[in-house]
């Protein structure tokens, strides 16, 4: 089993940045796969980016604005949000694999979750 803890969450004024981080312990071997969601209430869980060994994507919505970066050493995930705006409030999870299950954009593609960080922008 691996298990994942975000942390870095919080209150930001709009414009403004945080780091999210996700820290990944147990059988880490099983993973090599990191992808970050978002969920706001009363919306479906919705695709942020991802990280593998090809590469990153993301979402258009983030696109230019939202960098994921890991280290292995530390079994490590980072999430840095640049430029944040009120419609990025939500709870963030992180996500990983060892291979992606159908699309990565979608969350059935991840075996492992974390319990999600709230981020929260005022305008």
């Amino acid at each position: 089993q691996v298990q994942l803890v975000e942390s870095g969450g919080g209150l930001v004024q709009g414009g403004g940045s945080l780091r999210l981080s996700c820290a990944a312990s147990g059988r880490t071997a099983d993973i090599n796969k990191m992808g970050w969601f978002r969920q706001a209430p009363g919306k479906e869980r919705e695709f942020v980016g991802m990280i593998s060994g090809s590469g990153t994507d993301y979402a258009d919505s983030v696109k230019g604005r939202f960098t994921i970066s890991r280290d292995n050493a530390k079994n490590m995930g980072y999430l840095q949000m640049n430029s944040l705006k009120p419609e990025d409030t939500a709870v963030y999870y992180c996500a990983a694999v060892k291979y992606f299950r159908g699309r990565y954009d979608s969350p059935t593609a991840y075996d492992y979750w974390g319990q999600g960080t709230q981020v929260t922008v005022s305008s």
